[in-house]
Formats: structure tokens, C-alpha cells, sequence
């Protein structure tokens, strides 16, 4: 018989506020109840039961489509289910969430004039899950006891996390219902604390507009003008924090008690990540992701439960075309896929379309921070497809057989990661873009020596991460809901966004 706290039944919502009120109260019962359990558990006592605790559900059941007109009119994307029937998701982290769930569920009851249902799901939430921040009580554990976690606790269960929904793969039985999101509430969970491990930051502060990087210069760089944000005390941004949860608060303002709580790692973890923090999580954050698709498939399959408005690439290239020169931008239109690492859930023949808020918004960055207009514009960055690949020495294979594809594919440059963060980005319906920077032609003879990369790094780093933040500017004035576009949705697509 498992061990559960009370039933709290199903109840009916025809507003927002109280829909998420009521998804809280669940979750807050659920996790407290787990935390206790695992505290007893710790102390030695026996359970009187195998412990379980649910996730909260949100359902709607409709019998009407919203009509076409009316979701044009809007200019909408999401908010609506694709046809009559019965949809739900699972949900954690109402805390974390509470904008964005506040949004989905109005928007829900807006275009749909039915109630929303709230209750406790069947969906187990396995105990690594209901940890708080900083807590690490089943580091008390002696190794037998902690063995003993299997037959008392639920563990995370791979079954419940894949990207069927995602990857629009999933079957539905007769009667089943339909899902309202690209993920259930364990998926999210995992992916939370997968990001806590790489990017050495508690997923709280993240910021919807993310920038991902390549190189450690790019990363040394936004770290100078988070501080120097953070000494204007007129500044748009409220606080700089670096991994470890390390908070630096605007001038002026007073620290939040969470701040005490970070403190600089012994060591850098694998993709680390840093926040220029804006209210209702508006700014930016950039992310070191290193060298390779594998790398930024990893983070991005992450990143991507946060629902963020955009992500970016700014990074290194190689120029592929004679006419260019080092130091030239890439924007980057059309991808060619050599890296692989997505091969199987999203297969070569789909297209990862550009989107153009994204790219007009890139191209009057550069010109805003270059003050290059036209011609002139035009000499400095060029438009054209990318190609990735997992090959870092794809230039020394026999017969050379890449740069043939790489020719008849029209590609203007190559690296490692581009593709790899568009094609997710269109996977998982979060808005994308790519502007690289061409550090060396290895077609033409021209490689990166120390001096000269010294140099280039220098001139370069500053314009080029000056530039992928005014296109977020850009971004945000114009609001979140035309970034999100029709070309990432499928015409059998969940409602939320």
C-alpha cells in the first residue's frame, strides 16, 4: 500500500490566478510530503509504505475549434488546442513557472470559453526531484541504506522523460488524452537539474533571451559588461550572476537573502553559465557550451523546458569563400547538417527554415553597432548557408570529399555547433538564430597562428557579443509573442508555447 498524503480532488477554474493557485497548493502538498518522508527515512525510521507523491495535473476538455479567423486576428501561435477533445500536461514548478503558466492557462480560457481542471496526476515524482536547492540530506546516507532508496522511494523513470511529444513521434490510444505540452512535468524536472550539473547555475536564473558561445573569450567578455551594468545605477539589468549562484547586485541595491547562498566553484563546470538578470526574466544569459554538436545538442535539450522567447549562436567560423576576410560576419540563412548528433529525432530531410525576426534583428544589430550601412554593410558580413559538422579535421580527409558537399551546398562557412542549436531550437519551437565570425580560411591557407588570433580576439570579441545583444534589445521591443512563430508549429501542435 503506497504511502501518500491526502487526496486532493479535482476542481474546475475560470481564471488564471486561481487555476495556478490551486496547481501550487497540489505541489506544495506532494513535495512536502516526499521532503518529510525522505527526512524520516534519513533519521533511519521505516516507512509504513512504499512513498509516493504525484505531479499536479491541468486539463481542458473542449468540443469546439477556435476559429481560424480569430487566431489570426490575434496573431497567435499558441494558446489553443488543434481540435475537440480532451488535452492535459503535468506540471512542476509553479514557483519557477508562474508567468508562463499564468499566460498558457489565460489564454486557454480565452479561446476556448471552458473551464480548466486541476487535480493530482498518476504521474509519480521521483524523490531526487523534490530537493530543495541546497539541500543534500541523502549525502548522509550510508551506502546500504541508500540501496534501500529503491524499494521506498519512485526513481527517475527514463520511460516518462523521452521527446516523443517533441519529436511528434507519440502514439495515442483510443480515448487518451491529448497533450497540452511539449513536456511532462518528470522531463522538466530532469532537464532542471541537468542544467544545475553543466552550467553551474540553479535554473531559476535563467533569462528568456540566451546567447550560446563557443569560446571562453565571448564569456570573459560578458562578464565585464555585467559588472560594468551593475556599477550604472540607471541600468535596465538588476543583477549579474556567475557560476556557483554567485549574485552581484546593481548598484544601490539592496542583497536578497538568497544571495549569501552562492559561492565560487572549486572549478568551472562543463558549460558555464552566466546571467545578466532583468525583471520577469527578460535579460540575458550567455553560455559557454565549448567545441562540438554533442555539446550543444546536450545543452539545448536543456535549455529548451525553460520555454525561452530565443537563442542565439555567436561564435567562431571558417570562412569558406575567398572574398572573405578575417573578422567578417556570418548570418547565417540555411544549414547543412554534417553533425549527426540529431539524425535520430529529427531526420536530414526537414528544413530548418530562417525566421525573420530573428534575422532582421541580427542584421540591424550589426549595423547599429558597426554603424555600417548598405555597401558598406555589405563588405562586412554576408548572408548564406552554414555548415556543421562533427569532424574538427574534416579539411584532412582523403580526396577531401566534405569540401565537395560543402561546395554544391553554396555554404559560406563551417562549424561546429550552428546547425546543431537551430535544428533543436526548431525540434523544441524555441526561436533561433546564428552570427558567426570568420576566424580563419583553412581552404585558402589561412590558419589561426597565435599572434594573430591574439590580435583577432581582441579587435573582434567585444563588437561581435555588442552586436548579439542589441539584436536581443531589438527582440524585446517588439515583444515576445511575434517571435514566436507559425514555421515552428505543426498543424497537430500543443497549446502551450
Amino acid at each position: 500500500m503506497p504511502f501518500m498524503p491526502p487526496f486532493i480532488a479535482p476542481t474546475f477554474h475560470t481564471d488564471a490566478e486561481s487555476a495556478l493557485a490551486q496547481v501550487g497548493a497540489i505541489y506544495a502538498q506532494q513535495i512536502n510530503h516526499l521532503r518529510e518522508a525522505m527526512q524520516r527515512f534519513v533519521a533511519g525510521e521505516a516507512m509504513p509504505g512504499r512513498v509516493r507523491a504525484c505531479y499536479p495535473f491541468v486539463r481542458i476538455h473542449t468540443e469546439s475549434v477556435v476559429p481560424q479567423a480569430a487566431l489570426e486576428n490575434a496573431g497567435l501561435s499558441y494558446g489553443f488546442v488543434a481540435s475537440a477533445g480532451r488535452y492535459e500536461t503535468t506540471i512542476t514548478r509553479p514557483d519557477l513557472y508562474a508567468n508562463y503558466y499564468l499566460e498558457q492557462f489565460r489564454l486557454l480560457l480565452q479561446n476556448h470559453g471552458v473551464p480548466l481542471e486541476v487535480g493530482t496526476s498518476n504521474e509519480p515524482i521521483p524523490v531526487h526531484f523534490s530537493f530543495a536547492e541546497h539541500d543534500h540530506i541523502e549525502g548522509n546516507l550510508p551506502p546500504a541504506r541508500r540501496m534501500l532508496m529503491h524499494d521506498v522511494f519512485d526513481l527517475p523513470d527514463l520511460g516518462t522523460m523521452d521527446d516523443g511529444i517533441a519529436n511528434g513521434t507519440v502514439g495515442f490510444a483510443p480515448g487518451q488524452p491529448h497533450p497540452l505540452s511539449l513536456f511532462t512535468a518528470s522531463r522538466v524536472d530532469y532537464s532542471l537539474h541537468r542544467m544545475r550539473h553543466y552550467t553551474g547555475s540553479a535554473p531559476d536564473w535563467f533569462q528568456n533571451y540566451v546567447l550560446f558561445t563557443n569560446y571562453q573569450f565571448y564569456i570573459d567578455e560578458f562578464v565585464k559588461l555585467g559588472h560594468q551594468e551593475m556599477n550604472r545605477p540607471e541600468s535596465e539589468y538588476i543583477a549579474f550572476v556567475e557560476p556557483g549562484n554567485v549574485v552581484t547586485r546593481r548598484i544601490g541595491a539592496p542583497r536578497e537573502p538568497m544571495d549569501a547562498l552562492g559561492a565560487p566553484p572549486p572549478r568551472l563546470p562543463q558549460m558555464p553559465a552566466y546571467h545578466l538578470i532583468r525583471p520577469g526574466h527578460g535579460g540575458i544569459t550567455m553560455v559557454n557550451i565549448g567545441v562540438g554538436p554533442s555539446n550543444a545538442k546536450n545543452i539545448t535539450d536543456h535549455v529548451a523546458v525553460l520555454r525561452p522567447h530565443a537563442w542565439m549562436m555567436l561564435g567562431h567560423c571558417a570562412g569558406l569563400r575567398n572574398s572573405q576576410q578575417l573578422g567578417d560576419y556570418v548570418l547565417a540563412h540555411g544549414y547543412v547538417r554534417e553533425d549527426h548528433v540529431l539524425d535520430e529525432e529529427l531526420p536530414l530531410w526537414v528544413p530548418i527554415p530562417a525566421l525573420a525576426e530573428i534575422q532582421l534583428a541580427l542584421e540591424q544589430a550589426v549595423a547599429d553597432v558597426t554603424q555600417c550601412q548598405g555597401a558598406d554593410l555589405k563588405r562586412i558580413m554576408r548572408t548564406g548557408t552554414v555548415a556543421s559538422t562533427d569532424n574538427r579535421n574534416w579539411e584532412l580527409l582523403p580526396g577531401n570529399e566534405p569540401q565537395r558537399r560543402f561546395s554544391q551546398s553554396r555554404a559560406v562557412a563551417l562549424d561546429m555547433e550552428s546547425a546543431t542549436i537551430a535544428a533543436n531550437g526548431f525540434r523544441f519551437r524555441v526561436p533561433y538564430g546564428t552570427l558567426l565570425c570568420v576566424s580563419d580560411k583553412p581552404l585558402h591557407g589561412e590558419i589561426k597562428l597565435p599572434g594573430m588570433a591574439n590580435q583577432f580576439y581582441r579587435e573582434r570579441v567585444d563588437q561581435h557579443l555588442r552586436i548579439g545583444m542589441r539584436a536581443i534589445e531589438i527582440l524585446r521591443a517588439q515583444g515576445s509573442q511575434r517571435l514566436h512563430s507559425r514555421k515552428l508549429r505543426s498543424f497537430d501542435e500543443v497549446a502551450f508555447q
